[in-house]
């Protein structure tokens, strides 16, 4: 991938191009921003752009040997690592056992969440992570010489989920690392990655995507044919996997929308033989698409009591949720919005803590047939 490839972030493209041409390379760094600003599709572009053998003052060739192989994510000197889950044949999973997937997925699209990724392997009831034994794998790895190019370069994608033995297990390799090394950690939430990693790594702050290229990008894809281009862009706030989302739901966005629906209307109606039909539905999906559910609730109760403060201009809803907040938003006012945040964000919590959904989801669902109609 290129640096023309990524959108916008010209500053940090500046950045790092100067770094290189001036002999400055930090042997790690920390690309930390909100999700859908392009971290990951910056990582595998720096990558190709520091070990390409005909560069220029801007970007990568695109047509040399190492930069053929960057583009399939098959050159020997470039590794990646990612959240992975345990499965009954694969009891000390690590990166390398997904990484025909992985390549898919980036290859695809290199915009994408934690969700997106999960959605491309059987998550199943597992919550993802990268475990202890990945330790060993990047060690060993960047241990080795490199194959042809002149940096090896690893790009570690939601460091946040490195468990602790594994994060302790690095230290001494992030502050000594072997000569012509590179370590990008790639983070949504950097207060979450050990402070003696985040001191030894160099912090490169991602901000949202100008308004400007973020429209560029979506005004060259064919879905966006008769769209109101400019509203994408306002809605999506700098979040290219928002606007695309916006653009074209997928499947996951469709799914969050319907169940929260559902949940709200069983919940005024107080239809408790449905509602316990609901609650073992959701039940029965796997923890990280229930904590996905969880979050995309929260943003719908903020939505809407925004809306019933009749504050249009910083409403963030798609056409299908704005139709539904239309008669909804009065529900949530300021003599209930809190209760309802502060439900979901337990019961986030609860899941995350491998808390019984189906205990989780009654409580909660009972709580707000109480808390609606306040």
């Amino acid at each position: 991938m290129q640096f023309n490839k990524v959108i916008g972030q010209q500053a940090i493209k500046k950045r790092l191009t100067e770094a290189v041409s001036q002999n400055r390379v930090s042997h790690a760094l920390l690309f930390s921003g909100p999700e859908g600003v392009g971290k990951l599709a910056m990582a595998i572009a720096y990558a190709q752009y520091i070990n390409c053998t005909n560069r220029t003052d801007s970007d990568s060739c695109g047509v040399c040997s190492s930069c053929k192989k960057m583009n399939k994510l098959i050159h020997p000197d470039l590794h990646f690592v990612f959240p992975v889950v345990k499965t009954p044949k694969l009891k000390e999973p690590v990166s390398d056992n997904y990484i025909g997937e992985w390549r898919k997925k980036v290859l695809d699209n290199p915009y994408f969440n934690l969700n997106g990724w999960y959605s491309s392997i059987d998550v199943a009831n597992a919550q993802g992570k990268i475990f202890v034994h990945e330790s060993s794998e990047i060690i060993r790895k960047l241990n080795l010489k490199t194959f042809e190019s002149e940096y090896k370069v690893m790009v570690i994608w939601m460091a946040e989920r490195m468990n602790m033995q594994c994060a302790n297990k690095l230290l001494k390799m992030i502050e000594e690392p072997p000569p012509k090394t590179l370590m990008v950690l790639v983070t949504e939430a950097e207060e979450q990655i050990l402070p003696t990693i985040r001191s030894r790594t160099q912090l490169i702050k991602f901000t949202g995507i100008d308004n400007e290229s973020l429209a560029t990008a979506l005004s060259t894809m064919p879905e966006s044919v008769g769209k109101n281009i400019q509203g994408l862009v306002h809605q999506a706030k700098g979040n290219f996997i928002t606007a695309l989302d916006m653009l074209s739901p997928d499947e996951e966005k469709i799914f969050c929308f319907e169940q929260f629906t559902a949940l709200m209307r069983l919940c005024y109606k107080r239809d408790w033989p449905q509602l316990f039909d609901w609650v073992e539905s959701l039940a029965a999906i796997g923890r990280e698409r229930q904590k996905t559910f969880l979050l995309y609730c929260m943003k719908m109760v903020r939505e809407n009591f925004v809306k019933n403060l009749n504050r249009p201009d910083i409403v963030y809803l798609n056409e299908k949720e704005k139709a539904f907040s239309d008669k909804f938003s009065p529900f949530i006012n300021e003599r209930n919005v809190f209760l309802f945040s502060e439900e979901f964000e337990k019961a986030f919590r609860d899941i995350s803590q491998n808390g019984y959904g189906r205990l989780v989801f009654l409580d909660l669902s009972l709580k707000i047939s109480k808390f609606i109609k306040a």
